[in-house]
C-alpha cells in the first residue's frame, strides 16, 4: 500500500487557507461598531438622595437614550443620609456629583473641585405650617417651633435665620419622620416642595400652609452637578457632553412625556408612586424650580456670575461664609448658557 505524503507547501496552504476561513467568521461574528467608530465612555453619577421626580432628567436622559446618543453610558448611584457621594467623588469612584452647594467652600478648603451646571434655579426647599395657625409668612414665624435638619442649619437655615429674626433656639432636630408634625398643629417643619406637602395631604388629610425658601430671598442654585478640575483639564469633551445630555434629558422631562424616566425612578426606588411623582414633576413647573430666571434665555443648568456674587454677598451677611472668598473659582461657565435643548420645549 502506498501512503501519499503532501509537500511542506501544500501543508502550509492548507494551514493558512483554514485560519483565513477561522478570522473570516470571527469577523463576521463581531458586533458592527457604531458609524462613529467609538465606544461610549463609561460615566457613574451620583444623586443626592433616592430616586425621585427632583432627578427625573436624568432618568429621562438614560431611558431615551439621550447620555447614548451623545457617547456615553451613564450610571446613576442613588444617595441618602448615609451615603457621602463627596467622598466618592474624591475618591475618582464618581465622575459627576449633586456636590455643588458645597462649591465656595470647595475654594475655602482649597479642594479641587467645581460646579459645572446649576439645574434647579430656585432651591425647592420649604418649610410647611398647618393651615389656620397664622404661620402663613416667613416673618410669622420667628419664635415659632421649626422642625430643621442638621445639613439645612448650615445652609438656608442660617440665612433666613438673619433675615427674618429666627434663634437656634426655636429649633427641632427634624428626622424624616412627619408623625410629630401631624400630631402637633403649632409645629412647623423642613421639606421639599414636590415630597412632603404631598405626603401630609395624602396621609393627614392636611392641605399645609407651604413655603418656598427661595420665595424667602434665598438665592441659592440647587441640584448643581459637580466635577473635579482634572476631569475638565483632561477629559473636557466628556464634560460637555455629559452636561448638554443632562440638561436634554431635563427639558425632555419636563416637557415631553416623563413615562420612560418615571419607570426607571420607580424601579430605583419603589417608595415613589405615580401620583407622587406626577406631584413633583407639577409643582417643579408650576413654580419655575428648574426653567425660570436666567434659564429661560440661557437655557436649563444656567449659572451666572451676578448670580453666584448675589447667594455669596446674601450668605456672608448671614455668617455663613466670611469675607474675602473668590468665589468665581467655586464654578465654571463653559459648559452652559449655550441654550443646549432648548427647543425641546416649543
Amino acid at each position: 500500500m502506498m501512503i501519499r505524503h503532501e509537500s511542506a507547501n501544500q501543508n502550509r496552504a492548507k494551514v493558512t487557507m483554514r485560519l483565513i476561513g477561522f478570522l473570516t467568521l470571527l469577523l463576521v461574528s463581531l458586533p458592527i461598531a457604531p458609524a462613529t467608530g467609538k465606544a461610549e465612555d463609561q460615566i457613574t453619577f451620583g444623586i443626592d438622595w433616592r430616586a425621585e421626580a427632583e432627578y427625573g432628567g436624568y432618568y429621562q436622559a438614560v431611558a431615551n437614550g439621550i447620555y447614548a446618543k451623545h457617547g456615553l453610558s451613564v450610571s446613576i448611584r442613588e444617595g441618602g443620609p448615609q451615603v457621602n457621594h463627596m467622598q466618592l467623588l474624591m475618591a475618582g469612584r464618581l465622575d459627576f456629583n449633586l456636590g455643588g452647594g458645597r462649591a465656595i467652600e470647595f475654594v475655602q478648603q482649597k479642594l479641587p473641585y467645581v460646579a459645572i451646571a446649576a439645574i434647579f434655579q430656585k432651591d425647592p426647599a420649604v418649610l410647611i405650617a398647618h393651615p389656620g395657625q397664622g404661620n402663613d409668612s416667613f416673618a410669622a414665624l420667628k419664635g415659632k417651633p421649626i422642625e430643621i435638619a442638621p445639613d439645612a442649619r448650615q445652609s438656608w437655615w442660617r440665612f433666613l435665620a438673619a433675615k427674618y429674626g429666627y434663634t437656634d433656639a426655636q429649633t427641632r432636630l427634624y428626622t424624616f419622620n412627619m408623625g410629630p408634625f401631624l400630631a402637633d398643629k403649632k409645629l412647623i417643619q423642613q421639606g421639599y416642595l414636590g415630597s412632603e406637602p404631598f405626603v401630609i395631604k395624602e396621609k393627614g388629610g392636611i392641605d399645609p400652609v407651604v413655603l418656598l425658601v427661595a420665595d424667602g430671598g434665598y438665592k441659592g442654585y440647587g441640584n448643581i452637578i459637580t466635577a473635579s478640575r482634572k476631569m475638565i483639564e483632561e477629559r473636557p469633551d466628556v464634560v460637555r457632553r455629559f452636561v448638554d445630555a443632562s440638561v436634554e434629558g431635563w427639558y425632555s422631562y419636563l416637557y415631553q412625556d416623563p413615562e420612560p424616566a418615571n419607570r426607571l425612578i420607580k424601579a430605583a426606588n419603589p417608595e415613589m408612586s405615580d401620583a407622587l411623582l406626577a406631584y413633583g414633576r407639577k409643582m417643579m413647573n408650576q413654580h419655575g424650580i428648574v426653567d425660570s430666571g436666567d434659564a429661560l434665555a440661557l437655557g436649563i443648568g444656567a449659572m451666572t456670575k451676578a448670580r453666584w456674587n448675589e447667594f455669596y454677598r446674601g450668605m456672608v451677611a448671614a455668617g455663613v461664609y466670611p469675607d474675602g472668598i473668590d468665589v468665581d473659582r467655586a464654578y465654571v461657565t463653559e459648559f452652559v448658557n449655550h441654550k443646549t435643548g432648548i427647543e425641546i420645549k416649543k
